[in-house]
């Protein structure tokens, strides 16, 4: 197979998936030498399948190629490293990057992704947040007992040194949130030279991001963009020395024996309610954590569990949720998240199919709200069950959808285990100490605080520096 080239003429007339056109946005790749354009691209579509944007996809040669020429190059100096990524935070905020303003991205990411335009507008404003504090959050994950660098005088009697565990690393990303990027440039900050490979339902995020952090100082075999099949992502993985993952239950199946990929799986979140706490006075919060966002996210709550009855409180909240307005994704009102309407129907069919046996107060007779344009905005669902371990209590659907079940004391922590968030409002702080020495709770939120919030260097699912580094004995004269 001959060598992959930088875009050109002869690799531009190359056949493609589909006619290029000069009003799609082209996506192409972004290698060692520059952008790429392959003989393999898809078409994007947004909602109502109208076209977008062309994205490459390239060969496994042209991936293994990018992760040797990422292997070979040197990593900046740590300071130069941070202040080029907070400079790329400024970058994807406020610049034309890729041929866009940073309204035109959004309002791409809005249309294609169904993510309300509100809610992209927000997670511009807090990857810039936290790309501009990288150092603050990279302080916090390094063992208080290290030092940052072999040239400290602290290693001339001998101390721990904060370490990379390796040299390149790969992202398989997520495109049901664009705020899932705002992670894996820490790896960068750290030293590493990282390859991305998009969603091709939101491979938008990621393209401006290196096209900043590319702008911002970052040469181009130290950050790549590399769309492409799913034969050429094991490719990826093979070649890198450590990756991200995000994905379902059959990723964390594929995967999860790898101690090289970090997996980012369902969060299956939960909302504990025990009974010297009265939900009337959450509800704001409870609505909240299954909402925002759109729904769509990992923090967002999947299940709310109730000692006593769960009747009322599943009444009060499809009350609260109902009211929530079916809109295109763009509009300024909208809330909800909208899909092609074949897929929000294919949603709805296994929402009836998961929900057999459970008591609908919202939702029941479907969830998917035609637009008009061959869209639909998916609308929330409450459902009702019989017992805390419920298998649907772990069912987690890409919209507003919780379930609603009893919980009792001889119950315990076994119905949370599992979940990426757990917000737990009770005054028993034996019960708090279960939850949070839990090993599969990865964070507790003890009263009224919502599901999805996250603080300045807080960590996600554990730091991911912890999966990056390590610390080195380190003594000199």
């Amino acid at each position: 197979m001959p060598a992959p080239t930088p875009t050109s003429a002869a690799a531009t007339s190359a056949p493609a998936a589909s006619p290029a056109s000069p009003a799609l946005l082209q996506l192409d790749a972004l290698g060692p030498q520059g952008p790429f354009r392959a003989r393999r691209r898809t078409i994007v579509t947004d909602v109502a399948g109208t076209p977008v944007a062309e994205l490459s996809l390239v060969p496994s040669l042209f991936v293994d190629r990018t992760v040797k020429a990422l292997h070979r190059a040197r990593p900046l100096p740590a300071d130069e490293r941070i202040a080029a990524v907070a400079r790329a935070a400024e970058l994807f905020a406020t610049a034309d990057l890729a041929g866009q303003s940073a309204a035109e991205y959004e309002h791409t990411v809005s249309r294609v992704g169904g993510v309300p335009l509100s809610v992209v507008r927000a997670t511009t404003a807090n990857i810039r947040a936290r790309l501009t504090r990288v150092y603050d959050s990279l302080t916090q994950a390094r063992p208080g007992g290290t030092a940052e660098d072999w040239r400290s005088p602290l290693t001339r009697t001998g101390r721990a040194v904060w370490v990379r565990r390796a040299e390149t690393f790969a992202v398989l990303a997520a495109g049901n949130h664009p705020g899932t990027h705002s992670l894996w440039p820490e790896a960068l900050a750290l030293g590493y030279r990282v390859a991305v490979r998009p969603s091709r339902r939101e491979p938008f995020t990621p393209y401006r991001l290196v096209a900043a952090l590319r702008a911002a100082g970052f040469g181009a075999d130290h950050i790549a963009y590399l769309p492409t099949d799913h034969a050429e992502a094991d490719t990826l993985l093979r070649a890198a020395d450590r990756s991200l993952v995000y994905g379902g239950e059959d990723v964390v199946r594929k995967y999860g024996g790898d101690p090289r990929i970090l997996l980012q799986g369902p969060g299956r979140t939960k909302i504990l309610i025990t009974a010297d706490t009265d939900w009337r006075a959450h509800l704001d919060t409870i609505t909240a954590s299954v909402a925002a966002h759109g729904g769509t996210g990992c923090v967002n709550t999947t299940a709310v569990l109730v000692e006593g009855d769960p009747a009322p409180l599943a009444d009060a909240l499809a009350g609260r949720l109902a009211a929530l307005p079916a809109l295109p994704p763009e509009d300024d009102a909208a809330v909800l998240p909208v899909q092609p309407a074949a897929a929000a129907r294919a949603v709805e069919a296994h929402l009836f199919a998961q929900a057999a046996g459970s008591h609908a107060h919202l939702g029941g007779d479907g969830v998917a709200a035609d637009l008009g344009d061959g869209s639909a905005a998916l609308r929330p669902a409450v459902h009702r069950l019989e017992r805390s371990d419920a298998p649907q209590a772990g069912v987690e659907l890409p919209f507003p959808c919780v379930w609603v079940a009893p919980w009792n004391r001889s119950d315990g922590i076994a119905p949370l285990r599992g979940s990426l968030v757990v917000t737990a409002l009770t005054a028993d702080h034996d019960l708090l100490d279960d939850l949070i020495a839990e090993p599969t709770i990865g964070n507790v939120h003890a009263g009224d605080h919502p599901t999805y919030w996250m603080g300045p260097g807080l960590p996600h699912d554990g730091y991911l520096a912890e999966f990056l580094m390590r610390s080195k004995t380190v003594v000199r004269d």
